[in-house]
Parts: structure tokens; sequence; C-alpha cells
């Protein structure tokens, strides 16, 4: 790709919104956007609070059982905004998963899920020990601060977008 190409694009991929004037109005206006901005805090305080319990476990083999249900608790948060944020995603967008604008966020998402599943299922199954269940939640957990970094990325140029536009 030549070089004028490649700023046409970086150009043209900068300027597009995140929202399109209906779509702010339709975000703006759903009580599902307080839900999700309440939500993500919650969710960061319980992830904090499990992941110092997991490395805790880890470290020094004591607080299994508080590390588990901190580990359930931060599961159960990540269902329940997950379920918010498509109801939101289909106010805003249309669509429950996967509109243009949350597409990646919502493929790492179903990574998180995917992880915290993996987990709960060797805890019913009992087919990991401890050890590899606290491993599996570390993955989920790293993915988790990629999939948060991605909406604060994605909440920082909206704000930059409604700069623009204003």
């Amino acid at each position: 790709m030549s070089a004028t190409m490649q700023t046409t694009v970086r150009q043209s991929s900068a300027h597009r919104p995140l929202y399109t004037p209906q779509e702010r109005i339709r975000r703006d206006a759903t009580r599902w956007t307080l839900v999700q901005g309440l939500l993500a805090p919650v969710q960061f305080l319980v992830f904090l609070i499990s992941l110092a319990l997991v490395l805790r476990y880890l470290a020094t083999g004591d607080g299994y059982m508080a590390a588990t249900v901190s580990i359930i608790v931060k599961t159960v948060c990540l269902a329940v905004i997950m379920v918010t944020g498509a109801i939101w995603e289909k106010v805003v967008f249309g669509q429950y998963l996967f509109a243009p604008s949350f597409f990646w966020e919502d493929v790492v998402s179903f990574a998180v899920i995917a992880l915290h599943a993996a987990y709960v299922w060797g805890l019913a199954t009992g087919s990991m020990d401890p050890r590899t269940l606290m491993i599996v939640t570390l993955a989920a957990y790293t993915t988790y601060v990629i999939n948060a970094g991605q909406f604060v990325l994605k909440l920082r140029r909206a704000r930059l977008d409604a700069g623009v536009s204003a």
C-alpha cells in the first residue's frame, strides 16, 4: 500500500465517529448507559479484590475458599455486565452483539467469558486441581484487563468525538 493510501485510510478511520448522531441520542437516552457506567467500576473493584486473593493463594497456599468465592462473584459480575451490555448494544446499535463500533471488544469479551466458564467447569467437575484453577483465573483476568482497556479507549474516543462535533 502506498504512503498516500495509508494516510487516507488512517484519516478516514480516525475521523469516523464511534456513534452516528442517532446512536449518540439513543446512547444518551437509555438507562442502560447508566447501568453499564455503574457496573463497570463495581466489576473492576471485585476483580482487584479477587486478584489479590488469588495471588495470595498462589504465593502462600492460604485462602483457597476466599479466592474461590471471589472468583465466583467476579464471574457473576461478568455475566451481569455482559447481559446488560448486550441490551445496551441492542438499544444503541440495533443488534445485541458485534455492532461494528464494538466488534473487537465483543470478541475479546467472549474470550473472557470462555476463560471464566472454564474455571467454573473445572471447579464444578473437580477436573482441575486448585493451582490449575487459579492459573485459569489469571488467564481470565489478564484477558479481562485487556478487554477493560479496550472499553476505556472507546470511552476516550467517544469523548474526543463529542468534542469534535461540539
